[in-house]
């Protein structure tokens, strides 16, 4: 909606020299305009834009002149200055173009002077010498060529010099180039020049075409051809020159087929030549001598890839294919060509060649197509749908549509849509709805999974060739299936473009096919119906991503649709109003709407209006519970079509209301999307306040008097102005103290946003100005906003005070700035870390005021009196320099007593924080146009040297084997010897020597033993020190590796930032810049050595960042000598990790620390476009480091390799060009996997699982085996070819050792990572006949891999086949593996085997059973055969079979089937005898009989849950009607199964019990969802008579799972059931049970067993009162007091989850009953419960408190009837929503007197100051990173704030007072108190408390708030007289 504003066009005047000006002041006329003097007002105006005007007067001037003034030498003079000019002009100059075409006007008469002056400027221009001056030459040319008739006949009068400076041009800058070799900026710009010479050769060629292709030029002696050959065999090096950037190749490619285009005859014979060369066949007889001098090599030498490639593209984009001009040859060779580009297509990897060739085959389909219209018959055929050619392209297609790079998906699908048109043209005539290529394609197509991207696009462009109708017949369902895919983010562009050509489609063939409009309910139906359907009830992305993507365009295709829409939600809004996790109607009719008035489908105020949509709707949707619905609501009052509109009032109340309860909003996205929302509504607000001034300017007084004072412009200005200023008013009032992260990020975000929007232009009214509402107490608050502890607070709020700097800075008076200032120098040096990122905020503020550099001078800095006297100088940049200069100072002073003791140092003034400030100050500061240049360059040379020696002070530490718990000790006594003691302490202990021999710990023994323990490594010792003032301070190990890493951290940031003050313009002389080249490099020097050393992960990264600066700026600088450093770093430090000297000082563990990072940093800063040569060269040194050839080479080397490859694998910026180096890695991860070093096979795993990454994208779900990250086997192969065979290779060597016959275990390593690969792949139904990687070679390896010893492998191998086995292909694979497994009489049973199989056969099947094919014949016949088979080996689950693990194994396959088969509703007979079967199993089971075994034996508790779980499965299936009502004998026997469940119950072991406990609950919720009732029976009788036994087993249960589920089932069943049995069976009465269920609460240790015992005890509690039965005060008090136990802030999410479950169960009954049915006390205790999980930080809890405000209101709402109530609330609206309800209840109870005091006290809140102020002083400074208040979302003072609003407005309704309540006293009397206290402690703080003692000053804030409120009521209460005290509650 917002629009974008109009860039600027920038144009550069020309200016004429003085001889000209001279020439044209002879010549010009001061009396009338002639051309001269209109030229020299050009010359002399300054503005390029003006100058155009000016130039345009020219043509219609010339026209004027008569025929004889073509002879005057004022013309001469003048055409040749133009021509001058034109020559002079930079080609992207608009000038230029302006001319040419002011030129191309001039009269025939004055033409062949222009010619002649143009001519002779161009000669000049020809002559130039200067390889680096040829560029401006060569531009001239092309302009010239270009629509420019005057430049075109210059040419042509110079035709053979510009042939000449061609030919010379190419050759000179080939020259040139290899003279520059490695000089890269020079290289670059080289190529560009030359690719322009090429293009501007062909050009010359083809626009002067008619000149060349004269007989003359055919001698072979004339000049014009010698140097047509001298072209084409310079454009023939090009294209073999592999150096050369890939456009150059590229562009030589076309000039090569060009050039030889215009020189060959006769021209039949062209194309011919041509496929000779693409196909390497040239015989030399029949080739013209002249082409094979020029291009020999083309003809002689086996062509490259690429310069196939090139030829290819060559070939099609410079022959004519139109019009079959080449005949037959011109055929063979289109054919030619497809043929070598699909062949290419398997060996071209890199990203950019891949690109190249799916652009290039899209040319070729294009040129088919083309050649098709005129073509033979012959070619049809060739290609049509079923030819060969057309075959592979679909081959290709099928390969690439998922490709990673945007660009080769692109093209496929044009190529996809190409070679349908390529197909229709050939079926010309035919039926192309029924043709059967289509009908195959679709067939495929639709039999692919959803997940894969490519079938979206190939399917739309089905669609545009068969018809949407056409699909439809084969699946009705495609919508919806397109709908439900619409979940995932990746997918859904794609399904809503298909989705969008589809119905577009399906309308323009209803609207064609019927002539009145009844068809548009059933398009209705297929469209928008299941749409309506998901917006309502479907998922939050799902939804989202509709709304995002489908809905603007079914509205787009149909705007009448939304009425429907409106219509069908409208109508069950205010019944389904949704819940937290789905929109409901009203959701989804605020989604519908906010889009069509976004797309200028409706208008808000027609549809309020007209009653459609009520405001009460509106603001429901405001606050509704779910995010989305309120971002819709907001969405639809902030986004219109227009950007002008104007705001009604209406809107603005709904902004103001949403404004009140959602700024704090725990999700990013949400705040973001309120933030962009606002945005536009100010922007409207802004642009609509511009149209009203305008028209209030232009109105006339009498328009305005008849206008009403509504729609009168300026009235509506003011309410405007009223809106913005009451916002304002709202966004400062939330930035209160304890305002939470969210709120404060909210509120910021929008102040800022209003800043930028209405900031002056000059000149233009304005409607609001954000200063006006500034003051200084708001200035105040912005600066306390500095204290937060989340650094985006930080920044938003330093942004804002940068708008409204001026007004900010004015309000700072010269006491205030001392304090802040002060403050930010104690913050810079705390010893919390996020301290000193507070005082760099400050610094940066204050830095902006005049008085700053005072204060500075105040602080001993040294001062250059120069400064004051300079005014040029700016305040920031003096100030800068001042505060810089101080901080320096400081810090230099701290190293210097670091240096003393490190321990001193890290207690009292960590040195880090004044560094931090000093790099923040140095990025605000405007490094281009800098005024004290030589004190700048000072100050950085003396940043430098600090930075130095300050990591010096801390390297130590990190660099030490293990920084983690490091205390150098400090002794006061020795003070020389301990520093390098020390130092020989911790030298690193993991270099390469640590692997190369044993360590033996030494003795020091000249060392005493008190001296060894000055270092010893220390946790949690804390060291007692006295510092100079003698105060005692703790330092932990952690304060001195945090003081030690941190400071690494920012003097690697310092010295990045100092880096890039380096002048990088070529002009600039080195002596210019702040810093010199020397010191860059020894920068250089110094992250190089502490990336190579630190062990300390925090410092190397940090490291990195600060290299990474340096990195890229030496990438952009000119100095030769830097450019080249990343190089020879590169080279040393590879040659260091090859050579595994002993002495290298190179971490070998911990990932090899900083290495990767520090090579990583060096490769990304190659620029991209370049050819990436260092990444080349890195790659292949580390790939042969990683899979070392002999085994003898050293470890180190190789597990550097596989680690600094993991890290470039897994970075970013290397994009596509790491891909090529994949497979190599794959190769080198799983060789490593088999290193006997346990160090590689680390390494390699780690490369491994980033490679897996790398290759399938990261992993999005929980789902191990999700269908997302995975691709089909020939789109992997066909990316990297050479994992094909070496996959093969591997698998055969580690299947031939299973096979063997001798039983010894080998294991085999790799196997499992090669599972793991083969396992992500999937078979394609697109699989053609011509891909040579066919999956099928693997599916006999990973069947014996079932065979391996290990357990895990046999699992993996089961996976790994299902993606192989196409799914028509399992039921005979399955029968296959079943028919290999033993009898019961095989001599020889391996349970390795049988086991391996049946997890085959398992996967399989279930793979086989969810796919979309149970409907078919095969399907059930396949079924058929599988159960026969498998009955046969049954023998598997029975006692004959000894291991108890294969046993497990087939029962599971049993149960699979059961279950799969108990959902058929006709039992036939064959299943019948299946069932049989199943319960002969389970008779012969140990369950039946007693088992045998102790739970050691392996197998026992897998064998138990299997069978239980068969025994649960034919339970639930002998129950179903089916079986019960037959009348076989058979079926009779079945219906008595030999097992119930309560056998399993009693059984002894928890597993089976757990499982049988779960089973009764999943048949109990179907039972109560009403699943089964209609089946008469069924599961319901397995249920009959189970609470007692339930009950009885309860009381024995030990295991706490098993309890849990029985106290589960519990609270499911029927409560008077219960209580029934209870009786009987236990012996207990209800009161009995209740105190039992309470007493478990109690005494449990288990939140899941707490949860569910206090649900069930609530419901009883509920059911004794409902049933009017005693239940004694003390259980009941122990109820209450239990609920308020379970609300602390501090308990699990569970058991909060369950007080908010009973609280909404007791809701109706207990707090909002019209009696008081608990008393008055208990029953507020219960809603304090409510209003404290109200406030919980945890969403899910605040949500499921509001649901009790839901059916408070939704009761409130039915009593009232008609009065709309607001139900489905956030949390933020629940709470003022329950003070509210609870102010009305103390009304209809008759409890005010009584109600009000208790109020009073939540208000004052229980907290004791004393205690608090005792307790927080020595905490604070305890922990390091204390983040304060553990809950980061409640707010006290909102809740605060919401009670006393409605405590006050019932007093004032009630007129209450209670002048001598005895409460009433005892509160004042504390308030007054805690009002002295409060007092007391905020003087006692020191200045600037806020930052010095943030948290403190924050707490008593609050309280002060707190005790100010409540005085406030008690003074109304306590005086008589209320009316009086009306006004106050105002």
């Amino acid at each position: 909606m917002v629009l974008k504003k109009k860039k600027e066009i920038q144009v550069d005047a020309f200016f004429l020299d003085h001889q000209q000006l001279e020439k044209l002041q002879r010549f010009s006329k001061a009396e009338e305009q002639n051309l001269a003097s209109l030229l020299l007002r050009c010359a002399q105006l300054s503005n390029g834009i003006q100058q155009i005007q000016c130039i345009k007067q020219i043509t219609p001037l010339v026209k004027k002149m008569d025929q004889n003034s073509a002879c005057d030498p004022m013309v001469k003079a003048c055409l040749d200055i133009l021509g001058e000019t034109y020559f002079s002009l930079g080609t992207k100059n608009p000038l230029k173009k302006v001319l040419a075409s002011s030129l191309n006007g001039l009269p025939e008469q004055f033409m062949t002077l222009a010619v002649q002056s143009f001519v002779c400027c161009l000669g000049e221009e020809l002559k130039t010498t200067d390889v680096y001056l040829y560029r401006k030459v060569l531009d001239n040319l092309a302009s010239c060529m270009e629509d420019f008739s005057l430049g075109r006949a210059s040419i042509k009068n110079l035709f053979e010099e510009v042939l000449q400076f061609l030919q010379k041009s190419l050759l000179d800058i080939q020259e040139e180039n290899r003279k520059n070799h490695g000089n890269r900026i020079v290289q670059t710009q080289l190529m560009h020049d030359l690719l322009i010479a090429i293009k501007v050769s062909m050009m010359f060629v083809q626009k002067l075409q008619e000149n060349i292709q004269g007989s003359l030029w055919k001698h072979h002696e004339s000049f014009v051809w010698q140097s047509m050959c001298s072209l084409l065999k310079s454009s023939t090096n090009f294209l073999m020159d592999a150096t050369l950037l890939q456009t150059v190749q590229t562009t030589s490619g076309l000039a090569v087929i060009l050039f030889t285009k215009a020189m060959y005859e006769p021209v039949e014979e062209l194309p011919s030549l041509i496929s000779d060369l693409l196909l390497g066949s040239v015989k030399h007889a029949g080739v013209p001598v002249w082409f094979v001098n020029n291009c020999g090599t083309l003809c002689t030498e086996e062509l490259s890839d690429s310069v196939l490639l090139f030829l290819c593209h060559g070939a099609l984009a410079m022959l004519e294919w139109k019009n079959g001009s080449m005949g037959e040859n011109g055929e063979q060779l289109l054919l030619d060509i497809a043929s070598v580009l699909l062949s290419l297509s398997s060996e071209l990897k890199e990203s950019s060649m891949a690109t190249s060739l799916s652009r290039i085959l899209a040319i070729w389909t294009n040129s088919a197509l083309a050649a098709l219209v005129s073509g033979s018959p012959n070619l049809k055929i060739k290609l049509n749908g079923n030819s060969d050619v057309i075959g592979k392209l679909l081959e290709y297609i099928y390969t690439h549509w998922e490709h990673p790079l945007d660009a080769v998906r692109h093209q496929t699908k044009l190529i996809f849509k190409n070679l349908l048109q390529i197909h229709r043209t050939t079926i010309t005539g035919f039926n192309e709805k029924s043709d059967p290529f289509f009908a195959r394609l679709i067939k495929h197509l639709l039999s692919l999974e959803w997940h894969v991207k490519g079938k979206y696009a190939s399917l739309g462009c089905l669609v545009e060739c068969v018809g949407t109708e056409n699909i439809l017949q084969l699946d009705r369902t495609i919508p919806v299936q397109i709908l439900d895919v619409m979940n995932d983010q990746s997918l859904a562009p794609y399904a809503s473009d298909l989705l969008e050509t589809m119905f577009t489609n399906h309308k323009t063939h209803f609207t064609l096919s019927f002539k009145d409009s009844t068809w548009i309910d059933q398009w209705h139906d297929i469209w928008v119906s299941p749409l309506l359907v998901i917006l309502c009830e479907g998922n939050h992305d799902q939804t989202t991503y509709i709304i995002d993507y489908y809905l603007p365009k079914l509205l787009k295709c149909s705007p009448d649709s939304l009425s429907y829409m409106i219509r069908i939600l409208q109508a069950s809004a205010d019944a389904n109003q949704g819940s937290c996790s789905t929109r409901g109607a009203l959701g989804a009719l605020m989604a519908c709407l906010r889009t069509a008035r976004a797309h200028g489908h409706l208008e808000l105020s027609n549809i309020m209006s007209s009653g459609l949509v009520s405001t009460e709707c509106i603001k429901q949707g405001l606050v509704h519970q779910h995010n989305q619905v309120c971002i819709d609501a907001l969405g639809l009052l902030c986004e219109t079509h227009r950007s002008t509109e104007i705001v009604s009032v209406e809107e603005m109340q709904l902004i103001q209301f949403f404004m009140m309860y959602n700024l704090n909003s725990q999700s990013p996205s949400v705040r973001q999307q309120i933030g962009s929302l606002l945005r536009k509504l100010f922007c409207r607000i802004q642009e609509s306040s511009q149209v009203l001034y305008k028209l209030d300017k232009n109105k006339t007084k009498q328009e305005l008097l008849e206008n009403s004072t509504e729609r009168h412009p300026l009235g509506i200005l003011q309410r405007y102005k009223d809106f913005m200023s009451s916002v304002c008013d709202r966004l400062f009032e939330v930035l209160f103290p304890g305002s939470s992260h969210p709120t404060r990020f909210s509120a910021l975000t929008i102040l800022g946003s209003i800043a930028e929007i209405f900031s002056v232009p000059k000149g233009q009214a304005q409607v609001f100005q954000l200063d006006q509402e500034i003051d200084s107490t708001r200035v105040q608050t912005l600066i306390q906003c500095f204290t937060s502890t989340f650094e985006e607070v930080k920044v938003l709020a330093f942004g804002l005070l940068m708008k409204i700097r001026d007004v900010a800075l004015n309000l700072q008076d010269s006491e205030n700035l001392d304090l802040l200032f002060q403050a930010a120098m104690d913050l810079s040096t705390s010893t919390k870390p996020y301290d000193c990122v507070t005082a760099s905020y400050l610094l940066n503020f204050l830095v902006h005021h005049e008085g700053l550099q005072r204060i500075c001078l105040g602080k001993r800095v040294e001062h250059n009196p120069q400064m004051d006297e300079d005014t040029s100088v700016s305040t920031v940049e003096k100030n800068t320099l001042s505060v810089i200069k101080l901080l320096l100072v400081n810090v230099e002073e701290e190293i210097f007593q670091a240096k003393k003791s490190l321990l001193q140092a890290a207690a009292s003034f960590p040195m880090y924080g004044r560094v931090h400030c000093i790099t923040g100050v140095l990025q605000q500061l405007p490094f281009n146009n800098l005024t004290l240049v030589t004190e700048w360059k000072e100050m950085v040379a003396r940043l430098i040297l600090m930075s130095y020696r300050l990591s010096a002070v801390v390297s130590p530490v990190v660099q030490s084997s293990s920084p983690e718990g490091l205390i150098p000790m400090d002794s006061d006594s020795e003070s020389a010897g301990r520093l390098q003691m020390i130092l020989h302490e911790i030298q690193p202990q993991d270099t390469n020597d640590y692997f190369m021999q044993a360590k033996i710990l030494k003795e020091h023994c000249k060392i005493e033993p008190e001296k060894l323990s000055d270092h010893r490594p220390v946790e949690n010792i804390c060291t007692e020190m006295r510092g100079k003032e003698r105060q005692t301070c703790d330092v932990t190990a952690q304060m001195v590796l945090v003081c030690c890493w941190r400071s690494m951290k920012e003097v690697s940031l310092l010295l990045g930032t100092l880096c890039k003050l380096l002048p990088s313009q070529a002009t600039s002389e080195p002596s210019d810049g702040l810093i010199t080249v020397e010191q860059v490099k020894n920068i250089g020097d110094y992250f190089k050595h502490h990336l190579l050393q630190s062990r300390h992960r925090g410092a190397f990264e940090l490291a990195y960042a600060g290299f990474v600066q340096l990195t890229e700026m030496l990438s952009r600088c000119n100095s030769e000598s830097l450019c080249k450093m990343p190089e020879q770093w590169l080279s040393c430090v590879l040659e260091e990790i090859k050579s595994c000297d002993p002495s290298s000082t190179l971490c070998a563990t911990r990932r090899s620390a900083g290495i990767p990072f520090y090579i990583q940093a060096l490769l990304a800063s190659e620029p991209k476009k370049s050819k990436t040569d260092l990444l080349k060269m890195t790659m292949k040194e580390l790939m042969s480091l990683a899979a070392p050839l002999n085994e003898s080479s050293s470890v180190i080397p190789q597990v550097h390799a596989l680690n600094i490859l993991r890290a470039l694998f897994r970075d970013t910026r290397l994009g596509e060009n790491i891909m090529p180096y994949v497979a190599d890695g794959i190769q080198a991860a799983i060789l490593g996997f088999t290193s006997p070093v346990w160090a590689v096979r680390n390494s390699s795993t780690l490369l491994f699982s980033a490679l897996i990454t790398r290759i399938f994208g990261v992993k999005r779900g929980k789902d191990e085996n999700a269908k997302k990250n995975r691709m089909t086997g020939r789109e992997f192969f066909s990316r990297f070819p050479s994992l094909y065979p070496f996959f093969l290779k591997q698998l055969e060597v580690v299947t031939n050792t299973l096979n063997s016959e001798a039983e010894e275990l080998k294991i085999h390593p790799s196997l499992f990572l090669l599972l793991l690969i083969l396992g992500r792949l999937y078979p394609s139904p697109m699989d053609g006949t011509y891909s040579a990687l066919s999956m099928a070679p693997f599916i006999p390896f990973i069947i014996r891999c079932g065979h391996s010893p290990v357990y895990r492998s046999r699992e993996m191998s089961g996976r790994a086949l299902v993606p192989f086995v196409m799914v028509n292909e399992v039921p005979h694979t399955v029968l296959s593996l079943l028919e290999g497994l033993p009898d019961s009489t095989s001599p020889c049973i391996r349970q390795n085997n049988i086991h391996g199989t049946l997890l085959q056969v398992f996967h399989l099947l279930q793979s086989y059973l969810e796919s979309k094919q149970l409907v078919s014949s095969d399907f059930q016949q396949g079924l058929g055969d599988i159960i026969t088979c498998i009955r046969t080996k049954l023998w598997l689950a029975k006692r004959p079979n000894p291991c108890l693990v294969t046993r497990a194994a087939i029962l599971d396959v049993l149960v699979m089937l059961s279950t799969h088969l108990g959902k058929f509703q006709k039992q036939e007979m064959q299943l019948l005898g299946f069932w049989e079967e199943m319960n002969r199993v389970i008779s012969d089971s140990e369950l039946m009989s007693g088992i045998p075994y102790s739970s050691a034996v392996p197998g026992l508790i897998q064998y138990l849950q299997s069978i239980t779980k068969l025994v649960i499965s034919l339970l639930s299936v002998t129950a179903g009607p089916d079986i019960q009502s037959s009348s076989s004998p058979v079926a009779k026997k079945i219906a008595k199964p030999p097992l119930s469940v309560v056998h399993l119950l009693h059984c002894e072991f928890h597993e089976v019990r757990l499982l049988a406990l779960e089973a009764i609950l999943l048949w109990l919720k179907q039972i109560n969802s009403k699943q089964i009732a209609e089946e008469g029976g069924g599961v319901l009788c397995l249920l009959i008579d189970l609470e007692g036994t339930l009950l009885t087993v309860a009381l024995k249960e030990k295991n706490l799972q098993c309890f849990c589920k029985m106290l589960e089932i519990l609270y499911t069943m029927d409560l008077r059931n219960v209580l029934q049995k209870t009786e009987r069976s236990i012996k207990m009465n209800p009161n009995e049970l209740l105190s039992w269920s309470l007493n478990i609460v109690d005494i449990s240790n288990s939140t899941e067993v707490q949860s569910i015992a206090l649900k069930f005890a609530s419901k009883l509690v509920i059911h004794l009162f409902q049933n009017h039965q005693q239940i004694s005060e003390e259980v009941l008090k122990k109820w209450v007091q239990l609920i308020d136990y379970f609300c602390g802030d501090e308990q699990q999410t569970e058991m909060l989850l369950a007080a908010a479950e009973v609280l909404k169960s007791i809701t109706s009954f207990i707090l909002t009953n019209e009696k008081l049915i608990l008393g008055l006390t208990d029953t507020l205790t219960m809603w304090k419960c409510v209003v404290l999980l109200l406030q919980n930080e945890d969403l899910v809890v605040r949500d499921a408190a509001a649901e009790v405000i839901q059916v408070a209101q939704s009761e409130k709402k039915s009593s009232k009837g008609t009065e709309f109530a607001l139900r489905i609330v956030n949390a933020p609206m629940a709470l003022d929503l329950a003070f509210a309800i609870l102010c009305e209840l103390l009304q209809r109870w008759g409890e005010i007197r009584a109600g009000v005091p208790i109020l009073l006290e939540w208000l004052l809140g229980d907290s004791d100051l004393k205690r608090d102020s005792e307790t927080s002083a020595p905490e604070e400074d305890d922990y390091l990173f204390d983040k304060g208040e553990v809950n980061f979302w409640a707010e006290k003072l909102t809740h605060v704030r919401q009670l006393s609003k409605h405590l006050l407005q019932l007093i004032s309704m009630t007129h209450l007072t209670l002048p001598d309540h005895r409460d009433l006293n005892r509160l004042s009397r504390i308030a007054l108190d805690q009002a002295q206290l409060v007092g007391h402690l905020l003087r006692a703080l020191p200045p600037t408390p806020e930052f010095s003692k943030t948290a403190e000053f924050t707490r008593l804030a609050i309280q002060n708030e707190r005790i100010l409120v409540c005085l406030k009521i008690l003074n109304l209460l306590k005086s008589d007289d209320t009316c009086k005290n009306e006004n106050l509650e105002k």
